[in-house]
């Protein structure tokens, strides 16, 4: 059991943090589309928010995977994955086909959400930078 209690939280937090990271240098590397993309959806100061996008999820996931200051970065997350959920995964706004696989999407970042809350409460675990320093 030691090596799970030891091990499970660093797995868990790479695994969480890598669809952030990921997606925010896909944001980065197709900005051109990203931002037509969020404009489609009616998202005013499309620039302001898309390099907060960014911030937020690079930033967030970063600090997740080296558990340094993980608490803030799941914090930092859940901010962003909110209106993020609700803007771009409104399945009960469509029909057919593409509202079930909005409402997919809309449920995996519940899940998610849910892994981020874990790493508020509990913190970054015994592999990090945090607890390293001391930090919680």
């Amino acid at each position: 059991m030691q090596a799970i209690e030891k091990f499970a939280p660093v797995i868990g937090r790479i695994l969480l943090a890598l669809i952030f990271v990921m997606s925010g240098f896909s944001k980065i590397t197709g900005w051109e589309g990203t931002a037509g993309y969020m404009a489609s959806k009616g998202m005013p100061m499309v620039t302001l928010f898309l390099i907060g996008a960014i911030v937020l999820e690079i930033g967030g996931g970063l600090s997740l995977i080296a558990g340094f200051k993980a608490r803030w970065g799941a914090l930092a997350l859940i901010v962003f994955t909110i209106p993020a959920t609700l803007i771009f995964h409104n399945f009960w706004a469509l029909e057919g086909g593409e509202a079930f696989t909005q409402q997919i999407m809309f449920m995996k970042n519940l899940a998610m959400m849910g892994g981020l809350l874990m790493v508020m409460a509990f913190g970054a675990g015994p592999l990090s930078i945090d607890a390293r320093s001391g930090g919680r």
